[in-house]
């Protein structure tokens, strides 16, 4: 049966909006654009020195954001996906901002990180592109960022995300709008600056095929066509021409370039910079367009979640292989974590769809810590977690990782100013006590044991004959009463004939 996906690209440049309509045909499923939307925010341009984003810029993504939430009202959660880039990567009120937009939209936002950016915007060119054996390099300059990416076929071979934007190029080098020479060339100096750190790598790789995506190629694009400076795509003698234009006019004149967009015109200077730099850097002869791109790719990481095709899956499986994860021990512990799981019942939670996935997650990866150190290794672990490029998962997705195999042993006390939910601290629980049934690493015939959760008050019941039989497991449970009284839990203990 059809039914419709929505994905959102808060943009340091411009906000954008795709619904697709999925279609199966013959086993296969092909997202269908049926409605876009697009409004320039310039939010990269409110993002002081100190990394504050100014009132003035949160309130333009505020105003677009209840027009979008009109748009997406009424859609399923797991169907609409809402993510953010560059200026809410870098933003330090970026928690404040999050809860005003999520208010706005009425949906969660997720910030993304440059890989996973990256990566998002080669599923969305190519899914939009003829099937090609031919490596393709692909590039979009975004308001804060510029992505660069070499792929073939469906499978990413470098992906880079470079901290430099139209929005942000054109704030620090033509802040007054004024294109001169010098400008210009520092520009494009600081550009090569930052596409020195891979270039050597790219042109090793090569490419046969290159494509630029979203606003910045978009612009040069039609504005190198309706001039006459290229004849098709984007060529390197027609970025130079069209900046000896500007510098010959001293700013950008709108009347003399036609096929440009007003608030295009306004960061045309930092992007033709960056395009410039990336053509000289790159060695590149000629770039076409390339449609789709970020929104484009969340639609179809959504369809693979929606079809059981999860990429965070791949990339736990990647993970464990990295790290030298033991496998059957993470599998032993999964299965506890998720049987002890279905036995909160917390199914009426907002929280139930992602604590499940995650638990899951968590369990797979908890002994990542090991490939270290055994000494603290759930920190080490914790810390991999949350800062490494893992596809496919979102910022939140990483922290809340995170949080579980950074409290799977140990004392709880170290959890506190994270300030876990209810529904996380029951979930941590879950996979606490599956680990330590687990020390032996042998599998049990059957669980034994069994949850009772009221409110903060955690019933353990056990088997008495278990638990004589299993005295570091009985001693370790005790213990676990004394911390969980640290998080604000009652847990007591029971065996089958009473109090223990």
């Amino acid at each position: 049966m059809d039914y419709l996906l929505a994905a959102l690209d808060l943009g340091s440049n411009s906000f954008r909006l795709s619904v697709g309509r999925v279609v199966q045909q013959n086993g296969k499923a092909q997202i269908y654009a049926v409605d876009r939307l697009k409004e320039s925010v310039r939010l990269a341009a409110g993002l002081g020195d100190d990394l504050v984003l100014d009132e003035a810029a949160i309130r333009r993504g505020i105003k677009v954001l209840n027009r979008f939430g009109e748009r997406v009202k009424g859609f399923h959660p797991n169907r609409v996906r809402v993510v953010a880039t560059n200026t809410l990567r870098l933003a330090r009120n970026v928690d404040d901002i999050l809860e005003r937009f999520e208010q706005a939209l009425g949906f969660p936002v997720e910030v993304i990180s440059g890989q996973e950016e990256a990566r998002l915007i080669f599923s969305g060119i190519t899914h939009e592109l003829p099937p090609s054996s031919n490596r393709r390099l692909m590039v979009d300059i975004g308001g804060g960022s510029t992505e660069v990416i070499i792929g073939k076929e469906l499978r990413p071979l470098h992906l880079s995300s470079l901290p430099m934007g139209c929005v942000s190029y054109t704030q620090r080098f033509f802040p007054d709008g004024r294109i001169t020479a010098v400008r210009m060339e520092l520009a494009m100096l600081a550009a090569r600056r930052e596409l020195e750190t891979i270039s050597r790598q790219y042109r090793r790789t090569g490419w046969q095929e290159a494509y630029g995506s979203s606003g910045t190629a978009k612009g040069l694009i039609a504005v190198l066509k309706e001039t006459g400076m290229s004849k098709k795509g984007i060529t390197l003698d027609g970025l130079l021409q069209l900046k000896e234009k500007l510098i010959t006019d001293g700013e950008v004149l709108m009347d003399e370039l036609p096929g440009l967009k007003p608030y295009r015109a306004i960061v045309l200077g930092g992007g033709l910079a960056i395009m410039l730099a990336t053509f000289q850097e790159l060695k590149i002869e000629a770039m076409l367009p390339g449609e789709g791109a970020l929104r484009v790719g969340v639609l179809y990481d959504l369809l693979g979640r929606d079809q059981l095709h999860d990429k965070r899956d791949e990339t736990v499986r990647q993970f464990i292989k990295r790290y030298n994860v033991d496998s059957r021990q993470a599998e032993r512990v999964k299965r506890l974590a998720l049987q002890l799981f279905e036995q909160l019942d917390l199914q009426d939670d907002d929280e139930y769809d992602d604590l499940h996935r995650t638990l899951g997650w968590a369990a797979d990866l908890h002994e990542t810590g090991l490939s270290i150190a055994h000494a603290d290794y759930h920190r080490h672990g914790a810390y991999i977690l949350e800062h490494a490029d893992m596809p496919g998962f979102s910022r939140d997705d990483q922290e809340l990782l995170s949080l579980l195999v950074l409290g799977h042993q140990g004392k709880l006390g170290k959890l506190a100013p994270l300030a876990p939910t209810r529904g996380q601290w029951l979930t941590l629980l879950c996979l606490r006590l599956a680990v330590l049934l687990s020390r032996r690493r042998t599998d049990h015939d059957k669980l034994p044991l069994q949850l009772q959760v009221e409110n903060t008050h955690i019933t353990v019941h056990a088997d008495k004959a278990w638990l004589r039989n299993h005295p570091l497991s009985d001693y370790s449970l005790q213990r676990e009463r004394q911390e969980w009284a640290k998080a604000g839990f009652d847990l007591a203990l029971r065996n089958n004939h009473g109090p223990h």
